[in-house]
Parts: C-alpha cells; sequence; structure tokens
C-alpha cells in the first residue's frame, strides 16, 4: 500500500470523524466527507465499499488514536475478576470522555441511520463481550452476588457502564473522571461482587 493511499484514507476517517462530531451524526453522507477529504465521491468508494464499512472504520480509527489498544493492555495485569471489574471501569471511564463527541452522534442517529447503528453496535457488542467476560471471572472464582444469575449480571454491569449512565453524572451532576470511576468501582463491586469471599 503506498504512502499515499494511507494518508487519503486518513484524510477520509478524520473527515467522517469531525463531520459527525459538528453535525451530531446528522446529514453526514458520502459526498460530504468526500468533499471535507478533498477527493472525489468516486474516489471515496474506492477506499470504503460503503457507508457502513466507513463508519466502523472510522470508529475504530478514533479509537486507535486514542489510545484504547494500550489501554486495554491492563488486563492484561489482572489476576481476579475483582480486577478485571475494576480494569474495566479505568479503561472505559477515562476512554468515554476521549469518544463521546462521536459516540453521542452514533446514538443520535442510529435508530434511523444503518450505517451509524452498525458502528454503534459494533463498538457496544466489544464492551458487552469485556462485561460477559468478567462476570463470568466472578463467578468461576465463586465470588459473583448469589443473587445474580451470569446473564443477568451482564446485562446490569453493561447498563451501568453506559454512556447514558455516564452522561448523568458527569455531564448532568458535575462529576469529574475520577469521581466517577472511584464511585463506580465501588458501586459496582458492592452490587455484583461477594465480598466476604474476596481473599
Amino acid at each position: 500500500m503506498s504512502s499515499k493511499k494511507i494518508d487519503t484514507r486518513t484524510r477520509i476517517l478524520e473527515a467522517t470523524w469531525h463531520l459527525m462530531e459538528q453535525r451530531r451524526g446528522q446529514g453526514v453522507s458520502m459526498g460530504d466527507i468526500a468533499k471535507a477529504a478533498g477527493i472525489s465521491r468516486q474516489a471515496l468508494y474506492l477506499h470504503f465499499d460503503s457507508r457502513t464499512e466507513l463508519m466502523i472504520a472510522t470508529v475504530n480509527y478514533v479509537d486507535e488514536v486514542k489510545g484504547l489498544n494500550e489501554r486495554l493492555e491492563q488486563f492484561q495485569e489482572a489476576t481476579s475478576g475483582v480486577d478485571l471489574l475494576d480494569i474495566c471501569v479505568d479503561v472505559w471511564g477515562n476512554h468515554i470522555p476521549e469518544i463521546y463527541g462521536l459516540a453521542k452522534a452514533l446514538l443520535n442517529t442510529r435508530d434511523t441511520d444503518e450505517a451509524t447503528a452498525a458502528a454503534w453496535n459494533s463498538c457496544m457488542g466489544c464492551l458487552h463481550d469485556v462485561c460477559q467476560n468478567i462476570i463470568e471471572a466472578l463467578d468461576e472464582e465463586k465470588i459473583l452476588a448469589a443473587k445474580w444469575s451470569r446473564s443477568e449480571a451482564t446485562e446490569m454491569l453493561y447498563t451501568m457502564i453506559s454512556i447514558h449512565n455516564w452522561e448523568q453524572l458527569t455531564l448532568e451532576s458535575g462529576w469529574t473522571t475520577a469521581q466517577y470511576i472511584s464511585r463506580m468501582k465501588v458501586l459496582l463491586r458492592s452490587t455484583l461482587v461477594d465480598e466476604s469471599k474476596v481473599s
């Protein structure tokens, strides 16, 4: 792949990212993206076969630019399900503010836009998998609170760390990122973990 092609692809992803944030996801067409990237609409399709493919690639690109992969390496340091739970809150709690503009654009349009819905589902599917893995670890260690089944606990964890709840606690209630992370850790532990069995 030539450096020119890499540069063009990056320009497309940057243009998509910024247009999505500026317009809150509304009315961002392939033509608009091509114009913002300084290329023809036909050239855009040489890099991305569809708008759906482009939206998913944009989400992945933003995650890469914001260092998500490096943050995810923290999971390798976990020695228990409780560690996994705490690391999840650290990683996600620090990542949300950095990707919120794009995430909000996807949220605003996913009910009426197939491409943004696919991008949102791709991102949230990964988060749901992380939640499921954490709950499975807690259950295998016999420290998942007895009131929860694995599936119920997974959905509760996924819901509690949702962007909607982050919005309420930080943007509406004024919590700092540090407050959100520390208090969410306490809340999740008290809700999902049988502390009497934690060594």
